[in-house]
């Protein structure tokens, strides 16, 4: 953001105050295409942009006179502590937005003590953002593949190299239909790999590939059993990523995983869906406490952090914002996204009459009738 002085000639920086202005800071100076692949949503984009409407939808019921002179916002994931309930979403290919790509990402999360979810489409490899943030807190998300064996030997290679916790992605059978990115024809350019699988595949120039790898790699058969299957290969904790109904959440508890994201992948893969804060509630109250809930998608600002927490997530994790922080400043730019957050939220928590997490609950939610 640059704001001319006419007299002077120079143009001084504006500080990007809200994650909106990092939004608009990455549009501008990102490639169309690379622009046009983050922002993608399925279709229409309806899921994906009522995503963020679905906030704004939901009222707050503010306590007064509860003296918020000290506020606390750390929290536990899998019973590590965190700073505060906002980690990094497994997002793609940060190569593309700063030079440094995951990397940077893994510095910025360590910095300010809280989870980074690597993706399995990673531009640097997992060993390389170990290396990068030794102390850092991270999950690892992962697909189930036709080739069972590739998805084995990256558990393996995460589980030695002290990952948390294995994400499991379950709403991509198929890659949704994101129609800039066909338009576009989009493509990782040569310079770029998804390194975790540098080498593996013997790609023909020219064969068709789906976001980097080979198309048709991933499994569409993959049902519940293959929880039993991952189960059986690692003794991390599993969290499954992609439910949207009370029904699958309770599946998802009978098959023994330890965490729930709630997710729609962004609105990326099915149009249509509900937003996911909407979905929260059912999920919440099916789960019962019996494992953790957390959510993505949608999430901007402080006060829908603690709309969410107050809706029964133990924790959210962002997408989108943390690719504009890269694209703003790298490592810095998203430390200063996740400040934003934490700045916000901890305000939002006074305001509402909340010293700390364990304060917020249901009845912060105003249910009016929509």
């Amino acid at each position: 953001m640059n704001i001319c002085n006419r007299e002077g000639g120079r143009c001084a920086e504006m500080a990007l105050v809200c994650l909106t202005d990092f939004e608009e800071y990455a549009k501008e100076h990102l490639s169309k295409a690379t622009w046009d692949y983050y922002a993608a949503g399925a279709d229409e984009c309806c899921t994906r942009d009522d995503n963020l409407l679905a906030y704004k939808r939901i009222r707050l019921r503010p306590r007064v006179l509860r003296d918020v002179s000290v506020s606390d916002t750390r929290t536990t994931v899998q019973g590590t502590e965190i700073g505060f309930p906002v980690g990094i979403a497994p997002t793609a290919f940060h190569c593309l937005a700063w030079h440094e790509g995951e990397v940077a990402t893994a510095r910025a999360t360590e910095a300010l003590n809280t989870c980074y979810i690597t993706s399995t489409y990673s531009t640097c490899s997992v060993e390389e953002i170990v290396a990068a943030a030794p102390g850092g807190y991270r999950w690892f998300q992962l697909y189930v593949y036709r080739d069972r064996k590739l998805s084995e030997q990256i558990v393996q290679r995460v589980e030695a190299l002290g990952y948390k916790a294995l994400v499991l992605t379950v709403d991509v059978p198929y890659t949704g239909k994101r129609r800039n990115d066909i338009r576009n024809q989009f493509k990782l350019p040569p310079h770029l790999k998804v390194k975790n699988f540098d080498g593996v595949f013997q790609q023909e120039t020219g064969a068709p590939e789906d976001y980097g790898i080979p198309a048709n790699t991933l499994d569409p058969s993959i049902s519940w059993k293959d929880v039993y299957w991952l189960q059986s290969i690692t003794r991390l904790p599993i969290i499954i990523k992609g439910i949207l109904t009370k029904e699958d959440a309770e599946l998802a508890v009978e098959h023994g995983v330890q965490g729930i994201i709630v997710s729609n992948h962004g609105g990326r893969q099915l149009d249509g869906g509900p937003a996911t804060i909407d979905a929260l509630s059912e999920i919440v109250d099916t789960v019962q406490g019996r494992i953790e809930i957390y959510l993505d998608g949608g999430i901007r600002t402080g006060s829908d952090v603690l709309k969410a927490l107050a809706l029964g997530a133990k924790c959210v994790f962002i997408g989108r914002p943390a690719v504009w922080g890269l694209a703003y400043k790298g490592e810095e730019g998203v430390r200063e996204v996740l400040q934003i957050l934490n700045d916000e939220f901890r305000l939002s928590m006074a305001l509402s009459g909340c010293r700390n997490v364990a304060e917020i609950n249901r009845n912060l939610i105003q249910f009016s009738r929509l």
